[in-house]
């Protein structure tokens, strides 16, 4: 168990030093969740027991990478056919503090309705539009991420943990939107707060915005593309509710909706400009390695779930603490590091319905702080893995501009949890 929690942090410090040894941090993540596995084996466990845990969690992982996927391409296909540009031309604003505010608040309720993943590929997608300088898009996604984690934290089906307590039977629909709404809103409102003194200057407003296919596609096309696409990436949680299916089928349907759609749209077309916004050529421009990086990453802390190392660390914190709240300020704090879904799952193992009833507070309270305690680190959540990879996000960066804004929201919103208490 030692030699993989060395492993493990030797490979997280690979990563978040990317920069300074040159080497892509997705090659290090599927490099350092592969590897762990064959430690299990090295270590004498039991191949064949081995292997079904590697299935059973790959399954999980699969529908998390085809989910993650479909999402890309759709979000992708929309920007083809020029409907990100579209909002941008509808968004006047030039001042930077106002369009952060005004994106970060647009993030953290179409997250609560979408999920945070799908948001944040979706509001990615979307501030590219603004943007040339580097610094400015990072510093952007960082608040993208943080409202994205937020919002996904106070609604049923905006985070998988809130979708695990939900189903489970932990909390109720009323209890988590009611109890964490404001802890959630204060989670993402107090950063903003703070920025709001220092961040001053105007945006160029004309980022990406020539494209030579854009020239092929009427606006009215544009329209429906955008319209389409949005209402597609909403229905999946709907799609979820009525079928009971992953969410992953839901979101694999939608794009086979659109794809369908864009066929029919251009099928009369020149061949040349029906390829140019077809889903073949769309998948050509979606950034496999943000994908194989969350395939490592989920990878690695799945070994560490199956040779017992999370199970081990939450009787630990049990044994540690005795206060609920303590526990799971800690648990969203580790969730920054570890990926929140086992954790969450080790504690909904631990403490069965009958110890903690169904909407108790240490459930809620699990649910606010394994949702937003990921913001913390970049590598802490879907939302900021997916920012990471698409935008070749530094994790060091990361840490110093963003971390201390996520952890001062994360307080905050627990502070207002309390009161409201």
């Amino acid at each position: 168990m030692e030699l993989m929690i060395i492993f493990f942090v030797v490979g997280y410090l690979f990563i978040a030093l990317e920069h300074v040894v040159k080497i892509d941090k997705a090659a290090t993540a599927l490099f350092t969740g592969v590897t762990l596995w064959a430690i299990l084996i090295f270590i004498g466990h039991d191949a064949i027991e081995t292997k079904l845990h590697l299935s059973e969690h790959f399954e999980e992982i699969a529908e998390i990478l085809f989910f993650l996927l479909a999402a890309m391409t759709i979000v992708e296909l929309i920007d083809s056919h020029n409907g990100f540009s579209i909002i941008n031309k509808v968004i006047t604003t030039t001042k930077k503090i106002k369009l952060l505010w005004l994106l970060s608040i647009l993030t953290f309720f179409l997250s609560a309705v979408l999920d945070n993943l799908t948001t944040t590929i979706v509001m990615v997608a979307l501030i590219k539009k603004f943007f040339d300088d580097k610094s400015d898009l990072w510093y952007f996604a960082g608040f993208i991420i943080i409202a994205a984690n937020a919002g996904g934290a106070w609604s049923p089906i905006g985070d998988v943990t809130t979708i695990m307590l939900w189903n489970g039977g932990q909390v109720s629909t009323n209890a988590i939107i009611l109890g964490l709404f404001i802890p959630s809103l204060m989670c993402l409102l107090v950063p903003l707060t703070v920025v709001s003194f220092y961040i001053k200057g105007n945006i160029d407003n004309n980022a990406e915005q020539t494209d030579n296919n854009h020239s092929q596609i009427s606006t009215k096309e544009s329209y429906f593309i955008l319209a389409l696409g949005v209402g597609l990436l909403l229905f999946v949680p709907v799609f979820k509710t009525i079928t009971h299916l992953p969410p992953f089928v839901g979101m694999l349907f939608s794009l086979s909706v659109l794809w369908i759609v864009t066929e029919i749209l251009h099928r009369k077309k020149p061949e040349d400009v029906r390829h140019s916004f077809s889903v073949a050529r769309t998948i050509q421009k979606i950034d496999t390695p943000s994908v194989l990086f969350f395939l490592g990453i989920l990878l690695a802390v799945a070994s560490l779930q199956s040779n017992g190392t999370l199970t081990l660390l939450g009787t630990t914190l049990e044994n540690s603490f005795s206060n609920i709240y303590i526990i799971n300020i800690v648990l969203g704090l580790l969730s920054s590091i570890v990926d929140n879904v086992p954790l969450v799952a080790g504690a909904m193992g631990m403490y069965p319905l009958d110890i903690f009833p169904q909407d108790h507070n240490f459930w809620t309270f699990l649910a606010y702080c394994a949702g937003t305690g990921g913001s913390v680190l970049i590598i802490g959540s879907a939302a900021g893995v997916a920012a990471m990879g698409i935008l070749k996000i530094d994790f060091l960066w990361y840490l110093k501009k963003m971390s201390w804004l996520a952890l001062l929201g994360y307080f905050a919103g627990i502070v207002s949890y309390l009161i409201m208490k």
